[in-house]
C-alpha cells in the first residue's frame, strides 16, 4: 500500500508572533526537521505544504495549496490528495514528537469503508493528524469552494474512524506559543 505524506507548514504562526513555526530552532534542528525525521520512515512519498520557498532547503517537494489564499490546512490536504498516490497522511509541522508507529496504527484502525482515520489521544480528536482516502478529494474541493474551512466539520461529514493513541497522548502535543517551545523541547 502506497502512503503519501504531507507536512502542513503553511500557517501564519499568529500565536508565535508571526514566526514561521516550522523554521523555529528546536532540539538541535528546526521544528520541521524533527517532523520530517518522524514521518519519513513511515511513508513512501513526502511533500511539504508551504508557500515559503525557504523550505526547499530540506530537499522535499514543496506543494502549494490546492486553493490559494492560505485558507487553512484542508487546502494543503487537498493538494496532497491531488498530487499523491494511495492514502494520504497529513500532519502539522508543529507536532515534533509523533510516534514511530503512527501510520501503521492509523492503517490498522481504518476500516475498508472509512474515508478518513484520525488520531484520538484519549481526550481529544486530532483531525489534522489523519489518514485520508483519495476518493474524498472531490468532496473536499467542493467543501472548500463553498467556504468550508473547519477540518473537524469536514471529517464529521465523512465515514470516519478514530485510531486510539491514548497510550501515547503526549506525542500529539503541538507548539503554538513560546512557552510550548520550552515545554516540548524537554520531550513528550
Amino acid at each position: 500500500m502506497h502512503i503519501t505524506g504531507v507536512i502542513l507548514a503553511g500557517g501564519l504562526g499568529r500565536r508565535m508572533g508571526g514566526t514561521d513555526k516550522g523554521l523555529i530552532p528546536f532540539a538541535g534542528a528546526t521544528l520541521i526537521e524533527q517532523v520530517i525525521a518522524r514521518v519519513t520512515p513511515q511513508v513512501n512519498t513526502l511533500f511539504l505544504n508551504t508557500p515559503n520557498e525557504e523550505y526547499a532547503r530540506f530537499g522535499l517537494p514543496l506543494l502549494a495549496d490546492a486553493i490559494p489564499g492560505r485558507i487553512g490546512p484542508l487546502a494543503g490536504i487537498l493538494a496532497a490528495l491531488d498530487n499523491g498516490r494511495g492514502l494520504v497522511l497529513s500532519v502539522p509541522c508543529d507536532v515534533p514528537h509523533l510516534p514511530p508507529d503512527l501510520v501503521s496504527r492509523l492503517v490498522s484502525a481504518m476500516t475498508p469503508d472509512a474515508e478518513v482515520c484520525c488520531v484520538h489521544d484519549g481526550s481529544r480528536l486530532h483531525p489534522v493528524i489523519a489518514l485520508w482516502h483519495p476518493a474524498v478529494a472531490p468532496r473536499l474541493r467542493s467543501y472548500l469552494e463553498r467556504g468550508g474551512r473547519r477540518v473537524q466539520d469536514f471529517v464529521e461529514s465523512l465515514r470516519n474512524q478514530r485510531a486510539d493513541f491514548s497510550d501515547c497522548a503526549p506525542c500529539f502535543a503541538n507548539l503554538n506559543t513560546p512557552d510550548d517551545l520550552q515545554r516540548l523541547e524537554k520531550g513528550p
